[in-house]
């Protein structure tokens, strides 16, 4: 009996020691199997992030090789013609008369030559890095207000600091993006832009008075391009509010929390706000 008593005791010890050795077979793959895949959606979130920042490198030199396309025809064109047609001074000019066209065609052309420049320096989305997304934004609110196509308030709150020179990039094509759909669909006489620097907090609002419309647009085909926008803020760790109603015009918000880890092209992302 006693015998029996010992195996019984043997027979349980192994059974349990397998047991629990199974689990733990179980539990090590089972953590290795979530290593695995934890690695594999860090890759494919790395992967489309990458493609998100080219996505939007092409879009934005689109966007800048049409805009400087029209400001070549409509305005260097016009200063140069100008003064093709002001140095073919009459003969019967006084020299005085001829000093003072030479000058005028003199400052057209230093003019020109400066607006050349500029427009040289917006071909590449590198400008954003050297100039910061505060100026770059400033820069394009100055190009809509000398267009006459709208009337722009532009305000910021707080001391701005850099987001990161991708996340600025990926900002500001959700910026463009925004002040398009404003452009050619809201018929808004009025845009309020606003940026707000605070310690923990990155806001980047949009607010016009045009047409409005219904929030189920979102899920629809047509609003495509507020989907893009909720989709890239994702990207980046933002999160894109967008309110309207019909006859209430749209408001857009994108807030972003600077000091929070994110997963970005180089494995991670920390930047503190200086």
């Amino acid at each position: 009996m006693r015998y029996e008593n010992i195996q019984i005791l043997v027979l349980s010890t192994a059974a349990l020691f397998i047991l629990v050795t199974g689990f733990i077979i179980y539990f090590v793959i089972l953590y290795r199997n979530k290593q695995i895949r934890n690695k594999q959606e860090k890759e494919q979130l790395q992967a489309r992030y990458s493609q998100e920042i080219l996505r939007a490198q092409i879009e934005m030199q689109d966007q800048t090789l049409n805009y400087i396309s029209g400001e070549i025809h409509d305005n260097i064109t016009q200063v140069l013609s100008f003064v093709k047609l002001s140095l073919a001074m009459p003969a019967n000019l006084t020299e005085n008369d001829r000093q003072l066209k030479i000058n005028e065609s003199r400052e057209l052309i230093g003019q020109t030559i400066n607006d050349l420049r500029d427009l040289s320096k917006s071909l590449s989305y590198e400008h954003i890095t050297s100039l910061g997304l505060l100026k770059t934004i400033e820069i394009e609110v100055e190009r809509i207000k000398k267009s006459g196509l709208l009337n722009v308030t532009f305000l910021f709150e707080g001391e701005p600091y850099s987001l990161g020179s991708q996340p600025e990039l990926v900002l500001f094509r959700i910026f463009q993006e925004a002040l398009n759909n404003t452009l050619k669909h809201a018929s808004a006489k009025h845009l309020k832009i606003s940026l707000q620097y605070f310690n923990h907090l990155f806001n980047l609002t949009l607010e016009d008075d045009g047409d409005g419309f219904s929030k189920k647009l979102l899920y629809d085909q047509s609003g495509s391009g507020l989907k893009n926008i909720e989709n890239r803020a994702a990207l980046i760790g933002a999160v894109a509010t967008i309110e309207s109603s019909p006859g209430n015009g749209c408001c857009i918000k994108v807030t972003l929390n600077p000091l929070e880890q994110q997963v970005y092209a180089d494995g991670n992302y920390s930047n503190s706000p200086g």
